[in-house]
């Protein structure tokens, strides 16, 4: 697993590294948080982005919630000190972890535990509702294509749905784009829309 730590102090991301080498990690970088350092980050491809700030300011908190939403992997934020706007800020950036005055290395692999599990369950929560936005679109676009359809050339709704999804097995495509072209070819046509 290739771990990046951030961090503009030696000493609080020795207290990581020691923490990391100790759970049996050996793959670690630590980056610098100035200049062109997302970029450097990306680059290095981690698994897992160890953030150790210490007491940022907010304009520090806000860059390195930037970091998050651009890199898309499990983060474990440390800082020693926090209040309500900070925490729910780096909640919505997707922090996977965030550490109140929590930086021991004893501590290091069960954070990173955590932050590795919960990464992953909200990439699934998202992949999931992600996968039924789709189908509920999906269903839209097929009920309209039928209602065409039944308006067009009298069928019921069931011999509708089986006519799209005959012409969808036919054309090796999925039901929902034969709806679409389905409804695009009758807007074209002028046939209105039901």
């Amino acid at each position: 697993m290739r771990i990046v730590i951030i961090d503009d102090t030696g000493a609080r991301a020795s207290v990581l590294e020691d923490g990391l080498h100790e759970a049996g990690y050996d793959d670690i970088h630590v980056v610098q948080p100035s200049g062109a350092f997302v970029s450097r980050i990306e680059r290095l491809v981690p698994d897992v982005v160890l953030m150790d700030l210490g007491s940022p300011s907010r304009d520090t908190l806000e860059e390195m919630l930037l970091v998050s939403r651009a890199l898309a992997k499990p983060i474990a934020m440390f800082v020693d000190q926090s209040d309500d706007q900070m925490t729910a800020a780096a909640i919505d950036a997707g922090i996977s972890a965030y550490v109140v005055d929590g930086l021991r290395k004893e501590r290091v692999k069960p954070i990173l535990d955590l932050a590795v599990g919960r990464f992953t369950a909200f990439a699934r929560m998202q992949a999931e509702l992600a996968e039924a936005r789709t189908q509920l679109a999906d269903r839209k676009v097929i009920d309209r294509a039928k209602a065409i359809l039944m308006q067009q050339r009298g069928l019921n709704e069931q011999d509708a749905y089986t006519l799209l999804r005959t012409s969808a097995m036919n054309a090796n495509k999925r039901m929902a784009e034969v709806a679409e072209a389905l409804i695009t070819a009758s807007s074209l046509l002028g046939k209105g829309q039901p």
